[in-house]
C-alpha cells in the first residue's frame, strides 16, 4: 500500500473512506494547525497542499491520500514570507482561520513572483485568489496588505520587529492551540440528540444499547439494553439534558447526548436513540404569536421567568401579555413626545418623517464552533478545555452547576476562535461532555458541527422598529419616537429602542421595547446588542428628514447630537474627500454610485473586579490573569501596559492567560476588557515597581528602568507576587456592579461611518467600495490592534446589511440556512476599503483614559451602508438584508 508523504515525513496511507483528510491530519497525525470550521468545503480553515496544490481537506476522504505529498501550515516553517507578512501587518485577530489563509496564499505568492518579479498584485487580484477563504473576525484589511507585501518581496528576510500582536508567530504557524486541538488521547466523542419537534412534550428517551452510569465492576451497568453481565467499558454512554422541564420549544434544543470511544461510534449511538415526543402547536411566525387564540409558548409565571435572555445585562422585569412581553422597565413613555407626534400626524405635518423598519436575525458564526473537552480527574477535580469568552465566570459557573468547591474547577482556553457574544454561557457542549465523562470515566470532546452552530449557538434577533422624528420649524428635533419589537425565538431582552434614548440631544421623546416569543432558537448577545437595528431604523430616519429639510445629512447630525466626541468625527468626516466629492443630484444608468453616512454611540462598560497578578519566576516577570484572548489582543494589551509603566521591552515578559485560578480576569464582551484589564495591568506594574524597590533602592522610582539594574533586581525578588485592580475613575460610575464583574461607566463612546457604494440597478447588486469609520473611544491602547477591531467591525456590518439572513421553514422550524453556503458571510471581493481614525479625547476621567470599541464600531456600519444606496438610487431600503430581489422591486 502506498505511504502518504506529509511534511517531509513518510507515514502509512490512512484506508478509512469515511474518515476526512482533515480529521486524519489532525486527529492521526497531530498536524493540529489544520482547523474544521464549516466542513463543507466553504470557509478554507482547513486548507493544505497537496502535491503542491490548495485542497480543503475537509471534503477529501483520507484514502485518496495514498502515494500523495501532504504539506500543512506545520510544514511551511514559519519561515515562509507570507507568515512574516501575516504577522507583521497583523492580518488576523483570533487566529482560526489563519492556516488555511496562509498555507493558499503561500503558493498565490510563489507563483505570483514567478510570473510577475516583486510587483504587488492589486485588490481584486488578492481577493480573487483567496476567495476560498472566510474570516468571520473580518482581518481581510491586514490579509490584502500582507499579500501586497510578500508578493513585493518585502518579506523575504525574518523581520527585525516584532509584530504587533504578541500571539501572531503561534497563529501563522499553526502552534496556536484551540480547544478541540488539546482533546488527549483515549478521550472519547460525544454528540448532541436535538428536537425533531418544534413544540413538544418528551414522554421518554431511549438510550439504547448506550450505557447511563460508569461501569460497575460488581455487576450490569445501568442502562444496557438486557445485560446480565458486566457491560464493556468502550460500550457507548448516554446523559440526559432536559432537566425537570421536558418541555421541547424549538428544533434543534438538547434533549440528550451520548459519547462513544470514535466519531463514527458516537454518530450511530446518537442515531440508536429514540424520543418519544407529544406533540403541542407551535408559533413559527411572529405574526402568528401575536394573533388572537394563538399557542402560548410560557404559560405559568416561573416559565416566563425562566425565559431565556439575548441581552449582556440582568433583563429588567416587563409585563406579559401571551406570547408578546412589553414595554419593559428601560422603556420611556414620553407623553410630550407623543402629543406632539400625535398633533403632526392629524395635520399632515411634511416635518413629521416616520417609517417601520425591519431587521433579520444574524448568526454569530465564529469559525471556531462551540468545543469542550471535559475530564473529571481521580481525586474529583473537573477540567475543562472550552472555547468561551468568560473563563473566570465558567469556571465560577461549573463550581455552582456540579456542587464543586470553586479551587476543583479548571477552566482551560488558551486560543478562542471568535465568539462575539456567542460564548459566554454554560451551554450544551460544557454540560454534555460533563456528564458524559463523568459516566465514560474518560475525557470527553463534543464539539458542534456547523448545522447545529448556526441553529443553537446563538444569533442576533431579528427586529421590526417603527420610528417617528418630528422637526421644528427651526429644524430642531422636537419629538421622537422609537417602538421596537424584538423577536428572539424562545428568547427575550429587547433593548433597541432604548438605545435610541440615548442619541441626539433632550429633545422628548418615547421609546419602548417589547419581545414576542415564537418556537425558534434563541438569540443571544451579539457585538452592540439592540444597536444595530436600532441604526437602522433611526439613522435612516435622520437621513430621511436631512432630504425634507433640504440639508446636509452630516450638518443635520451634527447639529442635533449634543454628544461632543462625535461632534469632533462630524468636523472630521466633513472635510474628507469621500463625503466633500460625492455625486450630488439625481443618477442614471446601471451603476450608480452613492455615498451614506451614519453616526452611533454605546455604553461605557466596566469589570470592577478585574485582576492582574505579576511574579517573578526565573528571574522574569510573569503576568497573569483569568481572562482569554478572542481575537481582540488583550495578551498584548496586558503585555504593553506593563512594560510601559516599568519602562521595559515587552519581549520580556511572559504572558499567561486563558486559565482560570484565583487571579479574576474579565470575560470578553461589552467592550469592557482592554478598560478594565489595561488599568489593572498598570496598578500591579506600579505594586511591582514597589517590590523591587524594596530589594534593590537603586531602581528608579519612575520612568525607564536600565536592563542591567531590571534584572539584578528581579534576580533578588524571586517568588515576589503582587496583583493590581482597576481603581475608580475621577467621577465614579453610575451602576453599582451587576451580573457580577459588570457596571456602567460615565460617558459614551461614538462613532460615525461614511460608506460609499456602487450598486447595479440591473442585477440588483450592492457593493461596497470604501469606508470611513471614526472612533471615539478615548487613549487606544494597541493602535493596530484597535484599527483591525473596527475594520473587522465594517466587514460583520456589510454583511449584516447585504447577506446574512437565518431562514426558517415556516411549517416544521427547521433552520433552512445551517450551513455555510446558504447563510452567506462577507468575503475577501464583498468589503470595502477602509480607513479607520481614532478621536482620542473626552475620557480623561476614566482611569487608563479610553474605554472600549469593539461595539460601537460596528452599530452604523449597516444603517451607512442602507443611506448611500439610498443616494445611489433614490430608494430607501426598510428590510435588512438589502437583497437584490429587494432592490429591483423597489426600484420599480
Amino acid at each position: 500500500m502506498d505511504d502518504v508523504t506529509v511534511n517531509g515525513a513518510r507515514h502509512p496511507a490512512p484506508r478509512d473512506p469515511d474518515t476526512t483528510s482533515a480529521e486524519h491530519v489532525r486527529d492521526g497525525l497531530g498536524l493540529t494547525g489544520t482547523k474544521i470550521a464549516c466542513g463543507s468545503g466553504v470557509c478554507g480553515a482547513c486548507t493544505i497542499l497537496v502535491d503542491g496544490s490548495p485542497t480543503v481537506s475537509c471534503l477529501l476522504p483520507s484514502d485518496r491520500l495514498a502515494g500523495r505529498t501532504v504539506t500543512t501550515v506545520e510544514g511551511l516553517g514559519g519561515t515562509h514570507p507570507v507568515q512574516h507578512a501575516f504577522a507583521a501587518h497583523d492580518a488576523l485577530q483570533c487566529g482560526y482561520c489563519t492556516p488555511g489563509f496562509v498555507v493558499s496564499a503561500s503558493v498565490f505568492v510563489d507563483t505570483w513572483r514567478a510570473d510577475h518579479g516583486d510587483r504587488r498584485p492589486d485588490r481584486d487580484t488578492i481577493a480573487d485568489a483567496l476567495s476560498g477563504h472566510l474570516c468571520r473576525c473580518g482581518a481581510y484589511e491586514g490579509i490584502f496588505a500582507a499579500v501586497a507585501a510578500a508578493c513585493a518581496g518585502e518579506f523575504d528576510a525574518v523581520p527585525d520587529r516584532e509584530p504587533p500582536r504578541r500571539d501572531a508567530v503561534d497563529k501563522v504557524t499553526g502552534r496556536a492551540r484551540f480547544s478541540a486541538d488539546l482533546a488527549p488521547r483515549g478521550h472519547w466523542e460525544g454528540v448532541i440528540v436535538r428536537s425533531a419537534h418544534a413544540h413538544a412534550r418528551v414522554r421518554a428517551v431511549h438510550p439504547g444499547a448506550a450505557r447511563t452510569r460508569a461501569p460497575d465492576p460488581g455487576g450490569p451497568a445501568e442502562g444496557a439494553a438486557g445485560a446480565s453481565a458486566a457491560v464493556p467499558e468502550d460500550t457507548p454512554v448516554f446523559t440526559d439534558l432536559l432537566g425537570d422541564d421536558r418541555t421541547v420549544r424549538y428544533v434543534g434544543q438538547p434533549i440528550a447526548a451520548v459519547a462513544a470511544p470514535t466519531p463514527g461510534g458516537a454518530r450511530a449511538a446518537a442515531a440508536a436513540v429514540r424520543v418519544e415526543y407529544d406533540p403541542l402547536p407551535a408559533v413559527l411566525d411572529p405574526d402568528a404569536a401575536r394573533a388572537p387564540g394563538a399557542p402560548v409558548l410560557y404559560t405559568t409565571r416561573d416559565e416566563r421567568a425562566a425565559a431565556p435572555s439575548y441581552g449582556e445585562a440582568p433583563t429588567p422585569p416587563a409585563p406579559w401579555k401571551g406570547n408578546v412581553r412589553g414595554p419593559g422597565t428601560l422603556s420611556w413613555r414620553g407623553p410630550t413626545a407623543v402629543r406632539r407626534l400625535r398633533r403632526a400626524a392629524r395635520s399632515g405635518d411634511p416635518l413629521l418623517v416616520s417609517g417601520e423598519f425591519t431587521t433579520a436575525s444574524q448568526a454569530h458564526n465564529p469559525l471556531e464552533p462551540h468545543v469542550c473537552v471535559a475530564s473529571w480527574e481521580p481525586g474529583g477535580d473537573l477540567y475543562l478545555r472550552v472555547s468561551t469568552q468568560a473563563v473566570a465566570k465558567t469556571a465560577e459557573r461549573a463550581a455552582q452547576h456540579w456542587g464543586l468547591p470553586p479551587d476543583r474547577v479548571h477552566v482551560v482556553s488558551e486560543f478562542v476562535g471568535g465568539g462575539f457574544g456567542a460564548k459566554n454561557a454554560l451551554s450544551a457542549d460544557i454540560v454534555a461532555s460533563v456528564e458524559l465523562s463523568r459516566i465514560a470515566r474518560a475525557p470527553v470532546r463534543v464539539v458542534f458541527d456547523r448545522s447545529e452552530e448556526l441553529t443553537d449557538a446563538g444569533h442576533r434577533p431579528g427586529a421590526r422598529t417603527r420610528v417617528a422624528l418630528l422637526a421644528d420649524r427651526s429644524g430642531n428635533l422636537s419629538a421622537m419616537s422609537v417602538d421596537s419589537v424584538g423577536e428572539g425565538g424562545v428568547s427575550v431582552g429587547s433593548s433597541t429602542a432604548a438605545l435610541a434614548f440615548l442619541m441626539y440631544g433632550r429633545a422628548p421623546r418615547r421609546v419602548r421595547d417589547f419581545d414576542v416569543v415564537t418556537n425558534l432558537p434563541p438569540g443571544m448577545p451579539m457585538r452592540g446588542p439592540g444597536g444595530p437595528p436600532m441604526a437602522w431604523a433611526l439613522e435612516q430616519a435622520v437621513d430621511a428628514m436631512a432630504l425634507r429639510l433640504g440639508e446636509d445629512p452630516l450638518a443635520l447630525r451634527a447639529r442635533w447630537d449634543g454628544n461632543p466626541k462625535r461632534r469632533a468625527l462630524y468636523e472630521r468626516a466633513a472635510r474628507l474627500d469621500l463625503w466633500r466629492d460625492r455625486p450630488r443630484g439625481p443618477r442614471t444608468g446601471r451603476f450608480r454610485r452613492g455615498v451614506g453616512v451614519a453616526a452611533a454611540n454605546w455604553m461605557y462598560l466596566i469589570a470592577p473586579q478585574a485582576q492582574v497578578e505579576l511574579s517573578v519566576e526565573g528571574g522574569a516577570v510573569v503576568v497573569r490573569s483569568a481572562t482569554q484572548d478572542i481575537g481582540t489582543g488583550i495578551r498584548t494589551v496586558l503585555a504593553g501596559s506593563v512594560a510601559d509603566r516599568l519602562g521595559v521591552p515587552a519581549s520580556g515578559l511572559r504572558v499567561e492567560i486563558g486559565r482560570s485560578g484565583p487571579v479574576h480576569g474579565t470575560g470578553s464582551y461589552g467592550s469592557r476588557t482592554t478598560t478594565s484589564m489595561g488599568p489593572a495591568a498598570v496598578q500591579a506594574a506600579d505594586r511591582l515597581r514597589a517590590a523591587l524597590r524594596e530589594r534593590s533602592p537603586s531602581l528608579p522610582a519612575v520612568g525607564p528602568v536600565p536592563e542591567h539594574a531590571f534584572k539584578e533586581a528581579l534576580v533578588s525578588s524571586e517568588g515576589v507576587r503582587v496583583t493590581g485592580g482597576r481603581s475608580r475613575d475621577r467621577w465614579g460610575q453610575l451602576s453599582p456592579n451587576m451580573a457580577g464583574d459588570l457596571a456602567l461607566g460615565r460617558g459614551l463612546s461614538g462613532a460615525v461611518h461614511v460608506m460609499e457604494v456602487e450598486v447595479d440597478t440591473l442585477l440588483g447588486a450592492v457593493r461596497p467600495t470604501r469606508c470611513w469609520a471614526g472612533i471615539a473611544a478615548g487613549r487606544v491602547y494597541a493602535e493596530r490592534l484597535a484599527r483591525n477591531q473596527c475594520e473587522g467591525a465594517v466587514v460583520q456590518g456589510v454583511g449584516y446589511a447585504l447577506f446574512e439572513e437565518r431562514r426558517h421553514d415556516p411549517v416544521t422550524g427547521v433552520l433552512l440556512t445551517d450551513n455555510m453556503e446558504d447563510y452567506r458571510i462577507p468575503g475577501m471581493g464583498d468589503v470595502p476599503e477602509t480607513e479607520v481614525y481614532f478621536h482620542e479625547g473626552g475620557f480623561e476621567h476614566v482611569t487608563g483614559g479610553g474605554v472600549g470599541l469593539g461595539e460601537v464600531s460596528v452599530v452604523g456600519v449597516a444603517a451607512a451602508l442602507a443611506n448611500a444606496v439610498h443616494d445611489a438610487t433614490g430608494w430607501r431600503p426598510h428590510e435588512l438584508p438589502i437583497r437584490p430581489d429587494r432592490l429591483i422591486g423597489g426600484l420599480r
